[in-house]
């Protein structure tokens, strides 16, 4: 039977992570916590858009910390706003 998780971002319970996505504290926060559909919308679609959207270098460590805590957000692990990135308007004349 699968792993369950009561979901950070979605409220419920639902399937978790087989391993955690990465080592040390913040790696099993995540895997205790966000389950395997969140993780997936992150690291498969929102990730890439903040990086892309706001231009983040990961060689700067104040960008890879604007990631890291949009990351938090986003899955429900820290309080806070999540960066617009699917906003179809934005940058368009009026």
């Amino acid at each position: 039977m699968a792993r369950t998780v009561v979901c950070s971002k979605f409220k419920k319970e639902l399937p978790g992570l087989e391993k955690p996505p990465f080592s040390g504290e913040m790696g099993k926060k995540i895997f205790d916590s966000v389950s395997a559909e969140a993780w997936k919308q992150w690291s498969s679609d929102i990730q890439i858009k903040v990086l892309n959207e706001y231009r983040l270098n990961m060689a700067d460590p104040r960008d890879y910390k604007v990631l890291v805590d949009q990351m938090l957000r986003f899955l429900g692990l820290e309080e806070g706003s999540v960066a617009e990135v699917e906003n179809a308007d934005r940058g368009r004349k009026q």
